[in-house]
């Protein structure tokens, strides 16, 4: 079976239109300004159900070369993931090359804000990891295209209590095809990350009677998050070899490789953060054939999206959790799907997104054309 859009690994070393042809992007956009010491690309991935919404966050990449990686690779999982959202918005998001504990500064912020409105609403920007809610007003003094602001200018504030809502919800389905029931009482949960995503996760679990262990790099957060849920506290490296029934990554990709697969100890993976499997193509396998199940991470953490995305039509809270509870039923679905066609989850998720996108583009061919054919025929009466 060929590999979907959403299954290709972007290449390194290509020129930048043979990365463009590789993942079928529509538009990479470098942006430069030497007086502030921006240096960003921004990635337009689709745009067949609607305007590109991705956050930009700001990263020391190594290189330029892994920054148009991580911005390609991000751009298509925001087309997938809002296909499955049922949003009509296509996939988008930018990267800033530079530290964020050290390299943050005002005009940064507003030339990237620039470079957004340029794009006239084809790019709608968001937060992401190394940004701030100080960093986006900064960005929505240039531009109006920009979510994730807060509550006192209009925005939604902090998205990570939606987010982990639906990593939750995804969760509870995820514990129902494995275990017969979604209930998560004395289930034991190993969380990587003690972030906003993860607190308010380990939250929901600690409200269920879930047994939690929780790592992070930072032994603030970690202290703080084992003092408010009871979770036991993990050696980063170690999260890997705790036997429990479900592991949930909520920090960095790439956790799920050839080091770490053989050591998990769990019948599920369900968590939050962005690209988990390494090479999709390799580590995807590798989880099946130790019979661990895999909820594509796109799906699962889709409530951020869902919750900036509520921006764009006047912000309601109580709605946009309603909208991330139905992740356990795209959850549902997914795997539903996997095993009666017996391919793997991602290629699952990855076939029902494409779906509707090849669906929504059929119709709006149509009605293009349509448009076109009425155009030429009021021409023609005109000239008559």
């Amino acid at each position: 079976m060929s590999p979907t859009l959403a299954e290709k690994e972007p290449k390194t070393g290509l020129s930048i239109f043979e990365s463009m042809e590789e993942n079928e992007h529509e538009q990479i956009i470098v942006c430069s300004d030497p007086s502030s010491g921006l240096k960003a690309i921004i990635a337009i991935h689709n745009t067949i159900l609607g305007p590109s919404l991705g956050g930009v966050r700001m990263w020391p990449y190594e290189s330029e070369q892994a920054a148009l990686k991580d911005v390609l690779r991000l751009s298509r999982g925001m087309t997938y993931k809002a296909a499955l959202a049922g949003l009509n918005l296509g996939g988008g998001k930018a990267v800033i090359i530079g530290n964020p504990k050290k390299d943050k500064k005002e005009a940064i912020f507003r030339a990237f804000g620039r470079y957004v409105e340029g794009l006239a609403g084809r790019y709608i920007t968001a937060e992401d990891v190394g940004m701030s809610l100080q960093d986006m007003e900064w960005i929505r003094m240039e531009t109006k295209y920009v979510t994730g602001i807060s509550v006192s200018l209009g925005g939604s504030g902090d998205p990570s209590p939606v987010t982990a809502m639906g990593v939750y919800m995804g969760m509870k389905a995820t514990a129902k095809k494995v275990f017969g029931s979604d209930s998560l009482e004395n289930r034991k949960i190993s969380i990587q990350g003690a972030g906003n995503v993860s607190s308010h996760l380990a939250r929901y679990l600690h409200k269920e009677g879930a047994k939690l262990y929780v790592t992070d790099i930072d032994e603030e957060k970690l202290d703080r998050l084992v003092r408010d849920t009871g979770a036991i506290a993990v050696d980063p490296d170690s999260i890997y070899d705790v036997d429990v029934d479900i592991f949930s990554p909520n920090a960095l990709g790439g956790i799920l490789n050839s080091d770490t697969i053989p050591r998990l100890k769990c019948a599920a993976v369900a968590g939050g953060a962005n690209n988990q499997l390494d090479d999709e193509s390799v580590h995807g396998p590798m989880l099946i054939e130790r019979g661990i199940l895999y909820t594509p991470d796109y799906v699962i953490n889709a409530g951020g999206v869902i919750n900036v995305s509520n921006e764009l039509e006047g912000y309601n809270r109580e709605y946009a959790h309603e909208q991330a509870t139905r992740i356990y039923d795209t959850v549902t679905r997914i795997l539903e799907y996997a095993e009666t066609h017996n391919v793997p989850t991602y290629t699952a998720s990855n076939t029902i997104a494409e779906m509707r996108l090849k669906q929504i583009g059929r119709i709006k061919s149509i009605y293009a054309s349509r448009s076109h054919f009425t155009g030429r025929m009021g021409e023609l009466v005109g000239r008559r």
